[in-house]
Formats: C-alpha cells, sequence, structure tokens
C-alpha cells in the first residue's frame, strides 16, 4: 500500500505562514513518493500563524488601528471563526516584530493594543474571544491590555502609572475598567510562570530587548502586580503555569478579564483533527524556523513530534536549523540563517530528502 504522509508544519517567522510552509513540503514528499496521500494539517501554538491555522477558508478577517508596543498606531489584525467567535494574535498589536531591533525595550512597551482588540470584539457581540499570547515585545503583566479595558494604575502619590514593566515597580493601586460580556481564552506557548528563576522577566526579557541591569527591576514590577492580586483574592497567579507566557500578559489577563489559559497547541491540534489524521499515517513531517529544545515545551512542532512518538509514528523534522534532537530524522538549512532565509523551494528539496530517508525510498 502506498504510504500516508502526514505534513503538519509550522510558521517561518518572517518569510513563509504555516499553510505555505505546509505546501511547500507536500510538494516535496510528492516528488520523493509520487503515490503517497499527503495531508496537510499546519499548526500553530498561539504565536505566528494562528489565525492562517484556525480560520476557515472565506472567514471575516479585518485590519484595526490599535496602540502599538511603543505608543504609535499600528494596524493589528482580527478573525472571527464564527458570528460570536473572535480569535486575535496578540503579537499583531505588539509583537517584536512591531518594534526596530535598536528600540525593543520592555521596560516601557506596552500591550495595551491588545486589550483595545479585546474591547472591540466585545463590542461588537463575541461571546468567545481567543487570545494567542505568542511573540511580544512585552513585560507589563499585561497591564497594558487591561489599560485597554478602562483599567487604570496609580503610584503611591496617586499618580498615574506610566507604560511598560519598568513602572509596575512603583505600582501602589489600580481600578476596574469596563466589563467584558465575553468569553476569554488564552492560548499560551510556554509552561513559563510570571514569577521565579525560570519566569517571565528572567527568560523572556533579554529577547524582549531587555539589558541584565533591567532584568531585577523587570522581575520586581512583576512581583508587585502579582502581590497586589493576591491581596484581590488572586494569590495562584504568580506561579500559575502559563502566566509568564507573552511578559505576563497570560497571568493578566487571567486577572483582568478573567480569561481562561490553556495551550495553544493542543487547542489547535484539537481545532484541525490532528489525532485522526496522525492514526492514519505512516510517517509526520513538522517544521519550523528553529527546533531545539524549547520546541518540545509548548510549541506545536514539538507536540506534533510527541504526539507522534507516542503512537509509534516516524517522525522527521523540516527546519532552519535543529539543535539537540535525538530519534527523530532531522534536516536542518543553512544554521547561519536561523530557518528565516528558507523559502518555498529549499523547503520542498528538504523535505524531499527528508522523505526519502525516513521512508528508505
Amino acid at each position: 500500500m502506498p504510504p500516508v504522509i502526514l505534513v503538519a508544519p509550522a510558521a517561518f517567522k518572517g518569510t513563509l505562514g504555516p499553510r505555505q510552509v505546509a505546501e511547500a513540503i507536500a510538494a516535496g514528499v510528492r516528488r520523493a513518493a509520487p503515490g503517497a496521500t499527503v495531508l496537510e494539517c499546519p499548526v500553530a501554538d498561539g504565536g505566528n500563524g494562528l489565525l492562517d491555522v484556525v480560520l476557515p477558508a472565506g472567514a471575516l478577517r479585518e485590519r484595526l488601528p490599535v496602540t502599538g508596543p511603543i505608543g504609535e498606531t499600528v494596524s493589528a489584525e482580527m478573525g472571527w471563526i464564527d458570528s460570536e467567535t473572535a480569535i486575535i494574535e496578540s503579537a499583531s498589536a505588539c509583537g517584536l516584530a512591531l518594534v526596530e531591533p535598536e528600540d525593543r525595550d520592555p521596560m516601557r512597551t506596552t500591550t495595551r493594543g491588545v486589550g483595545e482588540l479585546i474591547w472591540t470584539a466585545a463590542d461588537r457581540g463575541a461571546r468567545t474571544i481567543v487570545v494567542g499570547l505568542g511573540g511580544t515585545a512585552t513585560a507589563d503583566g499585561g497591564t497594558g491590555a487591561a489599560r485597554g479595558c478602562g483599567w487604570t494604575f496609580e503610584n503611591a502619590a496617586g499618580q498615574p502609572l506610566p507604560e511598560g514593566g519598568g513602572s509596575l515597580i512603583d505600582l501602589a493601586s489600580f481600578r476596574s475598567g469596563w466589563g467584558i460580556g465575553a468569553r476569554v481564552v488564552a492560548l499560551a506557548d510556554v509552561a513559563t510562570p510570571l514569577l521565579g528563576p525560570d519566569g517571565a522577566a528572567p527568560v523572556f526579557g533579554p529577547q524582549k530587548g531587555a539589558r541584565p541591569e533591567e532584568i531585577p527591576q523587570l522581575a520586581a514590577g512583576l512581583a508587585r502586580l502579582a502581590e497586589l492580586w493576591a491581596q484581590a483574592g488572586r494569590p495562584e497567579l504568580g506561579m500559575m503555569p502559563m502566566g509568564g507566557a507573552a511578559g505576563g500578559l497570560g497571568a493578566g489577563l487571567a486577572f483582568f478579564a478573567k480569561a481562561e489559559l490553556t495551550g495553544g497547541a493542543d487547542w489547535v491540534l484539537e481545532r484541525a483533527g490532528f489525532d485522526a489524521a496522525l492514526a492514519k499515517a505512516d510517517l509526520v513531517i513538522t517544521a519550523e524556523g528553529i527546533f531545539d529544545k524549547t520546541s518540545l515545551v509548548g510549541k506545536a512542532p514539538g507536540e506534533v513530534v510527541r504526539r507522534a512518538q507516542v503512537a509509534k509514528k516516524k517522525v522527521a523534522v523540516v527546519a532552519g536549523r535543529v539543535e539537540g534532537l535525538i530519534g527523530v530524522h532531522t534536516i536542518g538549512g543553512d544554521g547561519g540563517s536561523g530557518g528565516r532565509m528558507l523559502d518555498a523551494t529549499a523547503l520542498a528539496r528538504m523535505a524531499e530528502q527528508v522523505a526519502r530517508e525516513a521512508l528508505r525510498l
């Protein structure tokens, strides 16, 4: 019988969306095994490519002006799964890609645009709002998003607190905003808590542009925020798994919007019917720009690998760079590219090679 090959890649940030990656890999697989049945199931985990994967063909997608990460207006995207379910990617409102490398500064970047999107969705009648948390330039504990929904934050003198994570150390009080008449589901791509040595500030601060001497201040500010949450009846938020996602936006939405935090990869794979496709597959191929040990902790390609291994299926990884994987067929591009320079032609060529190797063609 001809083999069944399941292609389940994530986006390659900055170059190709998950559906484009899936199409390129499928083309290469068909060259290696012309008689194979190829099932395409692009995946995401709350970060880049979430709307592309989740929204059905013809679904409404709109661009909306919101406050960007450094205070300027940006055009963010909101999609509608159906008439009562909106979906947004936080990165489209406050993502790293919206800030030039030299301007990245989580001491002052804000998630306000995420709150503005949530409020707009609720105002337009959404009963459920799905928020992908990956890829932000922020470490403000979701206080910016709260501001976008009418919350206010003051220091001990009663003065408004500046936006960003750097000012949270001076936070003395906050006041409630407008009620969001919708269920909020926040999709995390990491299990990181808000606080502690493996918390949001030390883990994500550097990649968001924080200097070494700023990490303790960011951590202290998030701890102060968690202290006030505890006083308000939510003592668990400081160490809750996934609370540190997006620089604390996960925990912030749990408090300010009563959000439910869940693993984005699990949510997307269930919605995409991944397990049913996996049951039929002889080989599973996943992909992302850089596949390393962090991919195995919450990222969609890592969850694809884990489920394939549990099901005792052959599994292969195509990536711009692969680090430290054992027991999985892998093929990486130019290590110096970081996965960002691979185009569809290169992906198809790599997929053809890895399919031949995995199927011993």
